[in-house]
């Protein structure tokens, strides 16, 4: 391994190559909410505001999240070419969608073992969709993830009392139901969910999630993306010890855009980690996306902070399912 004393400027393989990996973080719906501009050694992420959930996220907040994700990805790639990413974030309040400018600095040690590692982790990650397997998740690991989480700023809660976890569950069901009241919802749902003849590159696509998904207990509902239509993928068997997982909560000390922009950092912190130990998340968003669930939950399960996503994590019970992305062409930009 070999230091970079050289600055990667415009278009090249290097910043081509790390937006490819950025682009792989994990966004609702798959809505993949991101553009990047390239300066000479400035890489900008922005947040595209047409692909925000005006039904279920009016403030961006979980827009921000997926972006946030996808800084983090960009972090590490810069760092596992052996460059040095120098972030300023949210660097013009002017412009609010511009979320942070990276400039890429050369890097003044090797490129150690580790993040490379971590780096390899970006393309294993899947979201998981369905129910675990009754291994159970090491004290060690689940230690891990919260220190990740840590290390950017936020925190993990465990719901370890079941009375907690039931809650968590009853919650993201009446927000289901709330949310399946309002007709804009459907559509935007529909609008994200496309039919399996689609040659879109983003969405939640017919091959990302089962026909049917298994009841755990507690039971947190899935989304429905088929909307009845009988989509998705047929399960290779059933199980019926199929469990929740650990349910976790993953919480801010403020709630800001740079808080929702760390929040992502820190999810996919995690995320990477737990792919390392072959976990998988599947993640509820219903109820955040409901503001009095939203402060309900606040309020009883997370003490003075924030919560910014609603996770299980376990041994998925499945192969993980593929998912798409777009062309790298259609989110990245030479800026004059």
């Amino acid at each position: 391994m070999q230091t970079r004393s050289d600055v990667p400027t415009g278009v090249n393989d290097v910043v081509r190559g790390a937006v490819e990996d950025a682009i792989w973080a994990p966004s609702v719906h798959n809505t993949q909410p991101w553009r990047f501009g390239v300066r000479g050694s400035r890489i900008s992420l922005r947040a595209d505001p047409d692909r925000r959930l005006d039904v279920a996220d009016p403030q961006g907040r979980e827009m921000l999240v997926g972006c946030g994700a996808a800084l983090y990805n960009l972090r590490l790639a810069l760092r596992a070419r052996g460059y040095e990413p120098v972030i300023r974030l949210l660097p013009d309040p002017d412009r609010p969608h511009l979320l942070a400018d990276v400039y890429v600095e050369a890097a003044g040690e090797e490129v150690d073992a580790e993040t490379l590692h971590d780096h390899a982790q970006i393309r294993r990650r899947r979201s998981h969709r369905g129910g675990f397997r009754p291994e159970p998740v090491p004290e060690g690991v689940r230690n891990a993830l919260r220190y990740e989480a840590r290390c950017e700023g936020a925190d993990l809660v465990q719901a370890v009392d079941a009375h907690v976890k039931g809650a968590l569950a009853a919650l993201t069901d009446a927000a289901e139901h709330v949310q399946q009241r309002v007709p804009s919802y459907a559509t935007e749902i529909a609008r994200w969910a496309p039919s399996p003849k689609t040659a879109r590159q983003d969405g939640v696509q017919q091959a990302s999630y089962p026909t049917r998904t298994p009841r755990t207990e507690p039971h947190f509902p899935a989304r429905d993306f088929a909307r009845g239509q009988g989509w998705g993928v047929e399960p290779a068997d059933d199980h019926d010890d199929v469990l929740a997982g650990i349910v976790m909560l993953l919480v801010t000390p403020e709630d800001t855009p740079e808080a929702w922009i760390r929040a992502g950092e820190a999810l996919e912190r995690v995320l990477l980690r737990a792919a390392e130990h072959d976990l998988a998340a599947a993640f509820h968003t219903q109820a955040l996306e409901v503001p009095e669930l939203r402060a309900f939950i606040q309020k009883h399960f997370c003490g003075d902070a924030y919560p910014q996503m609603l996770l299980r994590i376990g041994v998925p019970d499945r192969e993980a399912l593929s998912t798409v992305r777009r062309p790298v062409e259609d989110v990245l930009t030479e800026e004059p």
